[in-house]
């Protein structure tokens, strides 16, 4: 099923029936039954959970329901409930350094996915669908402008609601939070050591620590430092305007002379 939830019901189920060895039509639906009530029961928990662990109160029980249902939900191979969880979390963060509403951005953050737990029964942006729903369920206009403007699709009405936009980019974009195709992956580590390798007097070049590191060896008789530290730069340039990247890239240079001496 391309429905998370209904497969969990069936994971469940099946595992149950295997377990018991009954596999019969009748046996079949009182399992699948008893599932349903058990994920019900797990998005609930997960739901409350989430709300209990931020602090926050007076969450209408449908919104409570769909942050459940994120638990199995994932993007890019990213957790939703987790990564909604993030966004609360950095955005308190900010928003007490800047000395702004807290609570709203904690609202905000953890409700700006909602959206994708109902994507399989509406159409449209999920940032559109999710502030909908929230307007519906009695949230503030703070917060349903926080939840439409997290992508882009509405302005921001409020500091806070570009926290929630800073937050959410943070939690998406942190190495490692997302999966990506290894293709892509391996060809970006390949751009990244062809760039470097293309300047006169470059020996060697490795993309290390995930692409997020560039380590290049010139030959000290042909490079001084110099022409070290201007090859930095224009490889960073480079890189800058034909990679596209989350966070920075580091570029180290390194121009390395020994000297050797035998004692006999």
């Amino acid at each position: 099923s391309h429905d998370p939830v209904r497969r969990e019901i069936a994971k469940i189920a099946l595992e149950k029936l295997i377990v018991d060895g009954r596999i019969q039509p009748a046996r079949i639906e009182e399992v699948v039954t008893k599932a349903e009530k058990e994920v019900k029961d797990i998005i609930r928990e997960e739901g409350e959970r989430a709300v209990f662990e931020l602090g926050l109160k007076r969450i209408h029980p449908k919104l409570i329901d769909l942050l459940g249902r994120l638990k199995y939900r994932t993007s890019y191979g990213q957790n939703v409930l987790i990564h909604s969880k993030e966004v609360a979390y950095f955005g308190r963060i900010m928003a007490e350094e800047l000395g702004l509403n807290v609570e709203l951005t904690k609202r905000a953050g953890l409700l700006h996915d909602i959206g994708k737990a109902l994507g399989q029964e509406k159409e449209g942006a999920h940032a559109l669908i999710g502030a909908e729903f929230a307007k519906s369920c009695g949230e503030s206009k703070e917060v349903v402008n926080a939840i439409a403007a997290h992508h882009g699709e509405e302005e921001p009405m409020t500091i806070e609601a570009i926290l929630v936009q800073v937050a959410d980019a943070i939690s998406a974009a942190r190495p490692g939070a997302r999966r990506e195709s290894i293709e892509n992956y391996i060809r970006r580590l390949q751009n990244l050591e062809k760039i470097a390798m293309s300047h006169e007097g470059v020996e060697r070049a490795y993309a290390i620590q995930a692409g997020r590191e560039v380590r290049v060896i010139v030959n000290p008789e042909n490079i001084d430092d110099d022409t070290a530290l201007t090859m930095a730069r224009q490889i960073s340039k480079e890189i800058e305007e034909n990679i596209q990247f989350p966070g920075q890239i580091k570029v180290l240079v390194i121009r390395e002379k020994r000297f050797i001496e035998y004692v006999r």
